[in-house]
């Protein structure tokens, strides 16, 4: 599938990151920072959440997506665009591009959540539906970009979607100023490559990890081996964390992230919960993974000691995302 800019081409850079903020600021929310006395506490640290799951369409992804779109020539937009989710970047593709006047085509997997399938076609997004695989995403977008032309938008494998994600982070710095470190869910990279340009940029030294299903721990593994591992499927409750790192991902996260950390299912639906109960926010499993790692006391002391300047560390979680069923809560 022809699209996204070659894996050649340098990759985002702290110019197209600030291009790409003021090119979606007067269409996106600059989301709040929330702080909770009581989380504080249960960790040991001073956190700042950084709320995507109160951005438009729910999710952080309508910033890549809506820089993604609004930097495509009249020529390129005029076939639409095109691209394959398993519910959050599908939507923010519909989003952006009816904010643009185009057409939008989304290949979904058939088990994607209700919630996320409605969204997209409230959106105006034009769903098909695949198998829950990979490979199968890839066909059916392939058929489709043969029929109707639309250029492929890439959930993560595009210099443009990471510029765009990478705001989120830059935003929470500017805000919060100094910090230790930052957590971010990852998935196909996107995010975590993007918050791992903008802070290592803002400030050299903070740490970055990234936060992953042990169910479906194939960023985990690449970065363990040195080469990507390729995982087909996966049932984890995040169901927006079950795709794959691309090259372009990888060469980021392999330079600037400090450890990918696995948790539970079980985990993951505690520190949702926490997070519903002591922000009174709705966070969807993929975005909770964020929190579930500093419910463990021995990735807080991991933590603590790359801060050791500091006798409560200063610590970043992105919730990347509030797009749940809420007539299915897993707890």
């Amino acid at each position: 599938m022809s699209s996204s800019p070659s894996i050649e081409q340098p990759m985002a850079t702290w110019d197209s990151i600030q291009e790409a903020h003021a090119r979606i600021a007067p269409r996106i929310h600059r989301t709040p920072v929330l702080r909770s006395a009581t989380i504080d506490e249960l960790c040991g640290a001073d956190i700042f959440f950084k709320c995507e799951n109160l951005q438009k369409t729910g999710s952080f992804k309508i910033r890549g997506a809506t820089n993604a779109i609004f930097s495509l020539t009249q020529e390129e937009a005029a076939h639409g665009v095109l691209t394959h989710s398993s519910g959050n970047h599908g939507a923010a593709l519909a989003c952006a591009a009816a904010w643009r006047g185009i057409p939008a085509w989304i290949v979904m997997p058939k088990n994607a959540p209700t919630v996320k399938c409605k969204a997209v076609e409230a959106y105006g997004g034009r769903i098909t539906f695949c198998q829950p695989k990979v490979s199968s995403r890839n066909e059916t977008a392939a058929r489709i970009q043969a029929e109707t032309g639309a250029v492929m938008i890439h959930p993560y494998d595009d210099d443009r979607i990471i510029a765009g994600q990478a705001t989120a982070a830059k935003e929470l710095l500017e805000e919060v100023g100094h910090l230790d470190a930052v957590l971010s869910p990852v998935s196909g990279g996107g995010l975590l490559s993007g918050t791992c340009l903008s802070a290592k940029h803002l400030q050299p030294s903070i740490r970055v990890y990234g936060c992953e299903p042990a169910k479906a721990d194939d960023a985990y593994r690449s970065l363990q081996t040195g080469t990507i591992q390729r995982m087909e499927s996966s049932d984890t409750i995040a169901d927006g964390l079950r795709a794959s790192l691309a090259a372009r991902t990888f060469a980021i996260l392999q330079k600037n992230l400090s450890e990918i950390f696995l948790v539970t299912e079980e985990e993951i639906i505690g520190a949702m919960a926490l997070i519903w109960e002591r922000l009174k926010v709705i966070t969807e499993p993929s975005s909770a993974i964020a929190m579930a790692p500093l419910l463990k006391p021995e990735i807080r002391e991991v933590i603590a000691r790359s801060a050791a300047s500091r006798i409560r560390p200063r610590i970043g979680i992105i919730l990347s995302g509030g797009n749940v069923d809420l007539g299915a809560l897993p707890f």
